[in-house]
């Protein structure tokens, strides 16, 4: 079985030289829900954008090691492939969200896929009823508000049925409600799911692994209470220990 993400000794340096990522070493196997927590500035957009073949996965005078996803490579040639292993839910969801309607945002990944038109409308309509938007697929995307404009951001990556989804801090913006509602969303999910997050006490009630990383290396990585229960490591780090129970 290979595993859904697969790092060996991959380091980044950004243009002007700066080294973001720093001999990272992290396997994910299937199924897992990690917590990808660090500071503000710590690399930890970086490292999912490199995961999703988006820092130069060609270029080796700015990057060394490997990345696989679900056993494949992340070179240019296996791009189209990894894409649709993976599907990235970005921090601001009007960067995903640019059609008349949400109906259309949903299908666009499927219809760029190649798939026939009833298979396209089919994922739509079951993505939206997923995350709880079907009775909005005409609505305009601009009318939602913060916590549907989520939901529907994970919706157009379900819709291309991905192994494994990326998500750089879900919470941000949200009232307690509609970070409740996301929770409730994520836990049900059956990919693979790798979260990006400042926010310890989201981390700590979704995810069972938390992986900490500063300073574009790895500092900690194992069972969630286990490191983000360390209170004077947190506090190295600059972060808070959560308050609530872990998952």
């Amino acid at each position: 079985m290979n595993y859904a993400i697969e790092i060996e000794n991959f380091s980044y340096k950004y243009p002007d030289g700066t080294e973001a990522l720093k001999d990272i070493n992290l396997v994910i196997e299937p199924g897992e829900r990690v917590a990808l927590i660090g500071p503000n500035g710590a690399g930890k957009s970086t490292l999912f954008l490199a995961i999703s073949g988006f820092v130069n996965p060609s270029g080796p005078a700015s990057r060394r090691g490997r990345i696989h996803i679900n056993g494949i490579e992340v070179v240019r040639k296996n791009l189209k492939k990894i894409r649709c292993l993976l599907g990235c839910v970005l921090q601001n969801p009007d960067e995903q969200l640019f059609m008349p309607t949400l109906f259309d945002d949903v299908a666009f990944g499927p219809l760029n896929m190649g798939l026939e038109a009833d298979e396209v409308v089919r994922r739509a309509q079951q993505a939206l009823k997923t995350v709880g938007l079907a009775q909005m697929a005409h609505r305009a995307p601009h009318h939602l508000s913060a916590g549907q404009k989520r939901s529907a951001a994970i919706a157009t990556i379900l819709s291309m049925s991905p192994k494994i989804i990326t998500m750089d801090e879900p919470d941000s913006d949200l009232d307690p409600r509609s970070r409740n509602n996301l929770l409730e969303l994520l836990r049900h999910l059956e990919q693979t799911l790798v979260l990006a997050t400042c926010n310890m006490n989201f981390a700590a009630r979704l995810c069972g692994r938390a992986v900490l990383i500063d300073g574009g290396q790895i500092i900690a990585d194992g069972e969630a209470a286990q490191v983000m229960g360390d209170s004077k490591l947190m506090l190295e780090h600059g972060l808070e220990t959560p308050t609530v129970p872990f998952a």
